[in-house]
């Protein structure tokens, strides 16, 4: 007897193996229990123990979800820590979320519109790392080894540290020395991390080797290999879910960087203190061409096939020796640099630094001036205003083409130029104006970057149309910024935080309104006002969301009660009914549209946050006007919650690692940003799906691989996702060799591979993608192997129309009990799809076209 196998596989609930496969628990706990029949203790495929071998229709459960949850382990701590590295996990997405990747990463070349975006996106990312490294080494060499020179102060710091007070310590930069040592230990925390979870039980699929045909004169069998398929979706390159060497080869640039910017920042400071002569000057100038060549090199090579392409575990090569040694080599002069004496001229830089007893006598000369690192505050403002800028340029050139990269490339040239006219003037032009400064400029050469985007945007080679309505592209094709955006607000979030909460510890001792010993970089106050701002927005747009569903609630009931004649029950039970479709509604047609609002808001509170950075002015609490109080108060509210924010994250991703329920608000985030592999940062968390992706992939093969007659085979597959599971079998099915792909049948439900996945990852789920994938499952007769199953209840469940059959579910199946029943239908919005009778009637007609196809045993294959 044929036997057809459904293979279920759960989304980011993580529902357990007995719910899956539909077990209903016995008052005396004697009934079919979930029994382990492949994988391991992490991932596993389970069956009921009341299963035969002569059942027409196996069900079988696919576990993945303790992958990113449900362990309870003390490994969850450590994989709680990774919610920590979301900023770069949202930037990773950001690679994958650019139009027109061709079909074979092979054919895309640097010059592209996608190849340009790609290196765009992959620059940002390295200078994402380069902002928590900058951040950390404020707090070692700014905060701890330069401003905090008494012993009160160093005694705010946990363990003995009241040596850096001793007078050895405060001559020259020798304290700028040891405080280096943080940012590098914390650089080398972070990559021995990731280098672990580069074998994050990935895995490459085992092929399974199909029956060799045996030729008709009895002779021995012959392997009739396969035509290979042309690519037609990026999810069918064999290499998309292994890239060990790319990770490798880009974590030694990042790493490097990222050690190289640290390095920089006490370096320059030496440099504009204290220009050096003779021996400091060789030492100084050799490791300022050592820092400069590892920056570049990493500049250039993010955008090289070497390492943008996945290559299995390629090694690391001669290039990534090289960046290491001159990081090394670097570092060492850096420490030589810092460690030597005072030069011969010029000012001691110990006068640089804050007096001693400021707290004692605050009418100190210089205590209340701030003595923070020379260099520092505006390293730090240059570095988010062209992070912005690069944001716009990811934005424009994935919207509209590399003719869009005019404006942000004209804004970058000219935000310099136009700073040195104002301060020190250029040869040949008129000074300029009076009371011109650098903050003024930060707005127009933004606007100038943004013109890009108001040029037309590019359409495909092919023009076709949407699926639907609700299927265009997220955000007018500015996905990658967006996200990417989103993910340089939580790191920048992250570190204003840390250094607030560094200085205010240290600064615990002073009064009130006495000035400051330690002060933290002047972006730190203004993205403490941008907090305040940005949460009072974000209540606006909450507020929006409620009003808005209010208004699709009531046209839902009024839809629901036209028809008059019913019952008090039957309105309260539409009133019911409505909020879940009113909900259906939202998320379909609104979500995408109100967080684009909120980012729009978020790009003109962070180019003006730049501005004020870049202005060097900081509102006093003392000063008579009271606007400045107001704001100062905000900006200290505001640094205070981002001193909280990588604790209330932690506590979150522990959550969401624990508790179910937290797992359906806000792990969808997390599991869609870890679903997609590791190719633009490689310090990102790793992808669950490596491991998901290749074991079904081995399942479904190994048994429609098995001899006829062995009692483990099936003669066909219904491979069946429910919601984020959807998005996990559509990557298994491209990545299926077509002769197991014409034994498959796929079952979506609750999918959002149309209103979520399409709009914001076209080139992998967008309309023509789609239609790839519903012709990668035609089978030869012109059966289209896909149904969707779709209910105007599930926030998250939509009709395709890819040319697959769109099933709809009634939900609830009635507003009132019928046949004896006493409790209302339940209302299954986002579950429960295989308990519907639609589910059960389109599964019996595909198991009879399953067995319809398999050959008989006796029969030759050929």
């Amino acid at each position: 007897m044929e036997r057809v196998l459904e293979l279920r596989v759960h989304g980011v609930s993580n529902t357990p193996p007995d719910q899956l496969l539909g077990l209903r628990a016995t008052p005396g706990g004697d009934g079919p229990q979930p029994e382990q029949v492949a994988g391991g203790p992490v991932t596993g495929f389970f069956r009921s123990s009341a299963a035969q071998r002569d059942d027409p229709v196996t069900v079988e459960a696919y576990s993945w979800g303790r992958l990113t949850s449900g362990a309870r382990t003390r490994r969850d701590v450590e994989r709680a820590l990774w919610t920590l590295l979301l900023p770069f996990a949202l930037a990773n997405v950001a690679l994958h979320a650019r139009a027109g990747i061709p079909p074979d990463p092979d054919q895309e070349r640097w010059a592209s519109r996608s190849g340009i975006t790609a290196w765009l996106i992959r620059l940002f990312c390295l200078s994402l790392t380069c902002t928590l490294v900058i951040a950390v080494t404020g707090v070692g060499v700014d905060l701890i080894g330069w401003q905090c020179v008494g012993r009160d102060c160093l005694g705010q710091i946990p363990g003995a540290w009241e040596f850096l007070g001793d007078p050895w310590w405060r001559q020259g930069t020798r304290a700028l020395a040891l405080g280096l040592l943080l940012p590098l230990l914390v650089v080398g925390a972070i990559g021995l991390v990731a280098w672990r979870t580069y074998q994050y039980e990935a895995q490459m699929p085992a092929e399974p080797r199909h029956r060799p045909v045996a030729p008709e004169d009895g002779g021995q069998p012959v392997e009739r290999p396969e035509p290979p398929e042309l690519p037609e979706n990026p999810l069918q390159d064999p290499t998309f879910w292994n890239g060990e060497g790319q990770l490798r080869r880009a974590a030694v640039l990042h790493l490097c960087t990222g050690a190289v910017v640290a390095a920089a920042v006490p370096v320059a400071a030496v440099m504009i203190m204290d220009p050096p002569r003779g021996v400091r000057a060789a030492v100084a100038w050799s490791t300022v061409a050592l820092l400069v060549a590892v920056v570049a090199i990493a500049v250039v090579a993010v955008g090289r096939p070497w390492l943008s392409r996945r290559q299995g575990a390629t090694p690391l090569g001669r290039w990534s020796a090289a960046v290491a040694g001159l990081t090394l080599l670097g570092l060492a002069g850096t420490f030589a640099l810092l460690l030597l004496p005072d030069g011969p001229a010029g000012q001691p830089l110990s006068t640089y630094r804050p007096p001693l007893g400021c707290v004692a006598q605050p009418d100190l000369t210089g205590c209340r001036t701030d003595r923070s690192l020379p260099g520092y505050d505006t390293a730090v403002a240059w570095l988010v205003t062209y992070q912005v800028l690069l944001l716009v340029a990811i934005a424009a050139t994935n919207r509209s083409g590399r003719r869009a990269l005019l404006g942000p490339v004209l804004g970058a040239v000219l935000l310099p130029v136009g700073t040195a006219w104002i301060e020190r003037g250029l040869p040949g032009l008129p000074a300029a104006p009076y009371g011109a400064r650098t903050w003024m400029l930060v707005g127009p050469v933004v606007a100038l970057a943004v013109a890009g985007l108001v040029l037309p945007r590019l359409r495909p080679a092919v023009p076709t149309q949407p699926l639907g309505a609700y299927t265009d592209l997220a955000w007018r094709g500015c996905a990658p910024a967006v996200i990417a955006g989103f993910g340089w607000m939580m790191a920048v979030a992250y570190c204003a935080g840390l250094l607030y909460w560094v200085s205010d510890r240290l600064d615990g001792r002073a009064e009130p309104s006495g000035p400051s010993r330690v002060v933290p970089p002047l972006a730190v106050f203004w993205a403490g006002l941008a907090c305040v701002i940005g949460l009072l927005a974000l209540l606006a747009l909450l507020v929006r969301v409620a009003v808005l569903l209010h208004r699709l609630r009531r046209a839902e009931y009024a839809r629901l009660t036209a028809a008059g004649g019913l019952s008090a029950h039957d309105l309260r039970r539409c009133r019911d009914v409505s909020t879940y479709r009113a909900l259906h509604r939202l998320v379909g047609e609104h979500a995408v549209r109100l967080v684009g609002c909120y980012a729009t808001v978020s790009a003109v509170l962070v180019t003006l946050c730049c501005a004020a950075a870049l202005s060097g002015h900081r509102p006093s609490p003392l000063s008579p006007a009271g606007w400045q109080t107001a704001i100062h108060w905000a900006a200290e509210r505001g640094d205070a919650l981002l001193g909280w924010l990588p604790v209330i994250t932690g506590a979150l991703g522990l959550l969401v690692y624990r508790t179910d329920s937290v797992r359906r608000s806000v792990g969808v985030v997390w599991d869609v940003c870890t679903f997609w592999p590791r190719a633009a940062h490689p310090l990102a968390p790793p992808s669950y799906a490596e491991r998901a992706v290749p074991e079904l992939q081995t399942r479904v093969a190994g048994l429609l691989a098995l001899p006829p007659h062995h009692p483990d085979r099936m003669d066909g597959v219904i491979l069946s996702g429910h919601s984020q599971g959807t998005v996990i079998c559509a990557a298994v099915l491209l990545q299926l060799p077509r002769r197991w792909r014409r034994r498959t049948w796929f079952f979506s439900y609750g999918c959002q591979l149309t209103r979520l996945y399409g709009r914001v990852f076209p080139a992998y789920f967008g309309p023509e993608r789609l239609r790839t994938l519903a012709r990668a499952v035609t089978w030869p007769g012109g059966h289209v192997a896909w149904t969707n199953f779709w209910r105007n209840t599930d926030p998250l469940g939509w009709p395709v129309s890819a040319g697959q059959r769109d099933v709809p579910v009634t939900d609830p199946e009635a507003l009132h009990p019928s046949g004896g029943e006493v409790a209302d239908p339940p209302i299954r919005s986002h579950s429960g799809y295989p308990e519907a009778v639609e589910f059960a009637r389109e599964r019996a007609v595909v198991a009879r076209l399953l067995r319809r196809t398999v050959p008989s045993p006796r029969q030759r294959i050929g």
